[in-house]
């Protein structure tokens, strides 16, 4: 459903992404793990169609996301790091909003929108406006408009950012409970939290992708070399060395 190959960005002088290949799967979660400025969200962007790469191709659902960015659009369910939303808006009719954007109307409408109020827990703010709700009822907002049109294709960039740690485990199981039929890509900088929900884990630092493997099998790495998977990521990094010149 995501498929990725030799996909670089620049920015000016600056290599952020570099030569990246990979694939989500209809039915996989996979982990997407590196530390800040790693690339992950410039990676996440592109797939978005927010930005175009200098080279390589992305394809998200069978469409090129430079030659028909708007079927991406339609397919891929996206929650960026930051979550902009419209704050002066009440929260039910921003998700309605949403919902017509997304081409929703008339029963299907109400049927999507009754679905991620009542998965995302919203119902207590629905008539709070936004910017009067708290920094995870926010994150769970963002995560309703991103699923409203039950994408197929689903990219979450921290989505855990801002969540309480009972809110946390809750939001692991929602995503799990999202597998089947759908390619879900979770981005995160913790190595806990993509572990928790991923049977694969993809390791980016420096704008270079240093891993694709199963969690099982960085875990089993990680037993027989006397550590844990921790440990196993953190050797990964640091076997890479140190970046080229000019990479972010």
């Amino acid at each position: 459903m995501i498929k990725i190959e030799n996909v670089t960005k620049w920015y000016g002088t600056t290599l952020a992404v570099d030569s990246v290949s990979f694939q989500v799967n209809t039915g996989e979660i996979v982990g997407f793990l590196g530390p800040n400025g790693a690339g992950k969200s410039t990676v996440l962007k592109m797939i978005s169609t927010w930005l175009p790469p200098t080279a390589g191709r992305l394809e998200v659902g069978g469409h090129d996301v430079t030659r028909e960015p708007l079927a991406v659009r339609r397919v891929l369910g996206y929650l960026p790091e930051h979550n902009a939303l419209y704050d002066s808006m009440r929260v039910e009719r921003l998700l309605r909003f949403m919902g017509r954007v997304r081409g929703l109307a008339g029963q299907r409408l109400s049927e999507r929108m009754g679905w991620v109020i009542e998965n995302c827990g919203l119902e207590a703010v629905l008539a709070k406006r936004v910017h009067q709700c708290s920094k995870g009822y926010r994150q769970r907002i963002g995560v309703a408009a991103a699923l409203i049109h039950d994408p197929p294709i689903i990219v979450l960039d921290e989505p855990t950012h801002g969540l309480d740690p009972i809110q946390v485990v809750a939001f692991r199981n929602f995503i799990v409970g999202l597998r089947q039929g759908r390619a879900i890509l979770f981005s995160s900088h913790i190595l806990g939290e993509v572990t928790a929900i991923s049977e694969r884990l993809l390791i980016i630092n420096h704008g270079k992708l240093l891993a694709d493997s199963p969690v099982e099998e960085l875990d089993a790495r990680a037993k027989k070399s006397g550590g844990n998977i921790e440990d196993t990521v953190l050797d990964i990094v640091k076997t890479a060395g140190a970046p080229k010149a000019g990479v972010a």
